[in-house]
Parts: C-alpha cells; sequence; structure tokens
C-alpha cells in the first residue's frame, strides 16, 4: 500500500509540474532495450560477482521537449556464482525483477540526436538461491538513476543506448543496454 501511494504521488507531481498544452506536441512511446547487468557485492548474505542478460520494457509520455514521465518493467536476468565457504564449494543464484516509475529530461543535441537522464522508484522482489535452496525473497522499494542517448531513424522510430544504476537493498546494479523506442 506504501508503494502504490508513492508511486501515486509521484506521477501526480509529473504531470501537475507542466503546462497541459505541452501534451500536444509530444505523446505517447514504447521502448524495449536489452542489455548486461552486472553484479558485485553481497545480496541478502549471499555474495556474488557475475553479470547476466538484462532486458526492459518502457511505457512513456513525452510531456514536451524536455521532460517526460515513464513507467516499465526491468528485468536482471539470472545472476550465478560460486562460492566457496570453509572447504565447500556452493552455488549461488540470484535473480530481481521488478517496475519503474520515473521521470526523464532530455536535452536534444540535434535534430536526430538527444541525450537524456532519468530517475525514479524501483519496485521489485527477487530470489536468493544456494544449492538450489530458496534462501530469502526480498523486495523493496529503492531508487534509480541513469542516461544515455537516442539517435531517431524517423519521427516514430530511434535508437536508445544507457546506462542505469538500480538500487537493490544494500546492492546496486549497473545495466548497460540497447533497444529502440516507438512514439505513437
Amino acid at each position: 500500500m506504501k508503494n502504490s501511494k508513492f508511486a501515486a504521488f509521484t506521477l501526480i507531481a509529473v504531470l501537475t509540474a507542466v503546462p497541459l498544452s505541452s501534451y500536444a506536441d509530444n505523446g505517447l512511446y514504447l521502448g524495449a532495450s536489452v542489455g548486461s547487468a552486472t553484479l558485485t557485492e553481497t545480496f541478502d548474505g549471499v555474495g556474488i560477482d557475475a553479470d547476466s542478460t538484462a532486458y526492459r520494457l518502457t511505457l512513456g509520455m513525452q510531456l514536451n521537449d524536455f521532460l517526460g514521465v515513464e513507467g516499465g518493467y526491468q528485468s536482471f536476468g539470472r545472476f550465478t556464482d560460486s562460492v566457496i565457504i570453509g572447504n565447500q564449494v556452493f552455488n549461488t543464484r540470484l535473480q530481481a525483477d521488478g517496475f519503474t516509475l520515473g521521470v526523464t529530461g532530455s536535452i536534444p543535441l540535434s535534430r536526430n540526436v538527444s541525450l537524456f537522464g532519468r530517475a525514479g522508484a524501483f519496485f521489485w522482489d527477487g530470489d536468493a538461491r544456494l544449492d538450489n535452496f530458496t534462501r530469502s525473497r526480498p523486495e523493496d522499494t529503492n531508487s534509480y538513476l541513469g542516461g544515455g542517448a537516442t539517435v531517431a531513424f524517423s519521427e516514430s522510430l530511434e535508437l536508445v543506448g544507457d546506462w542505469t544504476r538500480y538500487q537493490l537493498e544494500n546492492t546496486e546494479s549497473d545495466v548497460i543496454s540497447l533497444g529502440f523506442i516507438f512514439r505513437f
């Protein structure tokens, strides 16, 4: 309940900060990207140093040339590693995914190229396993922060490359991805 109140408050604050007349010039967009997520931390008591294939889906509203709001789904894939405890080797597997809600800020460099930044809340849950036994199932709401660039091929299709850092409890995961945005 606390998470949904925070999400609603964030969305209302962003939408009221921009004049309604700016909606007409821009509009909705869908995005999809795939990339690499890294994790080099202790996650809920399980140490891991691994990479995985991550993907993200987004739905956003570009409010004007400089400001937008977006929500999405982020999956980090599976982080797997082996750890030595005493004389025994244990296999670890961590998974996390969740939903994002945040704002984007853009700086057009030319007609086809823009830089952007993004920040918001990440509503996630995970699964930490040690030798296929569930050790914990953490869930939390944390922040994310990132940036990147877009290159427009047409009025409706853009290539996007970005880096985003997600907070997962006391751990951070960096995701570098490449994808497309389709504007309506």
